[in-house]
């Protein structure tokens, strides 16, 4: 446990403070003295640590259990192969012309919302799409073509992240997020740069406290960029803007700093208010909608049981056109009730989560790790129906 605390730049006071412990007692179990804590504890800690296999933990005794990344989709070897695949030489077909690959590009982020096994619908179509952008920007000839080009293609790579999210790949996750930064600068387009900018933050957030600065660097630098050009932006310039303001809120609620990540919410709800009433962003799912659940991630990740609970139920009838970011709603939802003890409306949450998009609770080291935790409940029920979720989820055998 202390290996891992530092190697994340964590001090003793912070994680106790995640864990709902002492500094005293983080320092006693890191020395020995006191016995392994039991599985609830030890998933607590893993989830601030971010360990993505509890062997890593607790020892190699441990059965192997993924968190933090989920199974590596049947797609996923498809998609690797032509990530990897450098491109060259030109092709001898003309590539597609960027209206028709921004097109294609609309269905595959509606496939994507409408379908419970989301990462299947699009790692379907992410082959054909990658080569065919990448093509597109190699044949560009005008530079107007060329910025037209390198903004599909940055789109394609930030589709290509939410497919590569949590499975168990974190190189190939960089590579295609800074490609996708690279591209994007390339097209000189503010939302294509925003969108971009979105997903570098969030991996690097991901990858744990001692990378949290970079986050916030990747994040405020972009804002800068976009904020003036906000009082003439179109709808995705802002939504991109106010997705970017939360990303700053989430990221200070996960360093623990209540009053910068409330503040950066209202920011970002400032942006929404701005939006109509029935704007989705497809790639960010920013909306008027969507900031009730973004008020439950800071809560949950502030640890702030009654603000979890109230934010919790104050959203429960958010109706947002998204499966995959509806059934993540529940999930965060779900982990606000944990927080506050309320372990019996948690499992019930995760069990219409599962409902919603199996593959986004398959993925979900949050979910997975609380329904680990439910499987050791002191009342029979919970544990049974903890186990038949555990089942579904693949984190125990049938």
């Amino acid at each position: 446990m202390q290996v891992l605390r530092v190697r994340r730049g964590m001090s003793r006071p912070v994680l106790a403070g995640l864990v709902g412990m002492s500094p005293s007692w983080v320092k006693q179990v890191e020395a020995g003295r006191l016995q392994t804590p039991k599985l609830p504890m030890i998933l607590r800690i893993a989830e601030a640590l971010r360990v993505r296999d509890l062997a890593e933990l607790t020892g190699d005794q441990s059965p192997h259990v993924e968190l933090f990344a989920g199974p590596g989709h049947a797609r996923l070897p498809a998609v690797a192969a032509v990530i990897n695949a450098f491109p060259l030489a030109a092709e001898d077909r003309a590539a597609p012309a960027a209206p028709h690959l921004r097109a294609r590009l609309a269905r595959a982020w509606a496939a994507r919302h409408a379908s419970p096994h989301h990462r299947e619908a699009i790692g379907a179509l992410l082959p054909g799409l990658i080569t065919d952008a990448q093509l597109a920007a190699r044949q560009a000839e005008s530079a107007a073509q060329r910025r037209a080009a390198q903004a599909v293609l940055a789109e394609t790579w930030s589709l290509s992240q939410f497919f590569l999210a949590y499975q168990p790949d974190a190189a190939l996750l960089w590579r295609v997020a800074e490609r996708g930064m690279v591209a994007a600068q390339e097209s000189e387009d503010p939302h294509a740069i925003g969108v971009a900018a979105w997903l570098l933050a969030q991996a690097h957030r991901d990858a744990g406290p001692g990378h949290f600065e970079a986050a916030d660097a990747v994040t405020l630098g972009t804002l800068r960029y976009l904020e003036p050009l906000l009082a003439e932006a179109t709808d995705e310039v802002l939504a991109i803007a106010g997705a970017l303001r939360f990303e700053a809120a989430y990221t200070a609620a996960r360093r623990g700093d209540t009053g910068v990540a409330w503040g950066w919410w209202d920011r970002a709800d400032e942006i929404a208010r701005r939006l109509p009433a029935d704007y989705f962003h497809p790639v960010t799912s920013f909306s008027r909608a969507i900031m009730g659940p973004h008020a439950v991630t800071v809560a949950v990740e502030l640890r702030a049981g009654g603000e979890s609970v109230r934010q919790a139920t104050a959203s429960q009838d958010v109706a947002l056109p998204s499966r995959p970011r509806s059934a993540r709603h529940r999930i965060e939802r779900a982990r606000g009730y944990h927080v506050a003890g309320q372990a019996e409306t948690a499992l019930a949450t995760l069990e219409r989560a599962f409902e919603d998009a199996p593959e986004t609770i398959r993925y979900n080291g949050h979910a997975r790790s609380l329904i680990l935790e439910e499987t050791e409940a002191r009342s029979p029920e919970r544990r049974r129906r903890a186990a038949q979720l555990a089942v579904k989820v693949g984190l125990l055998a049938a």
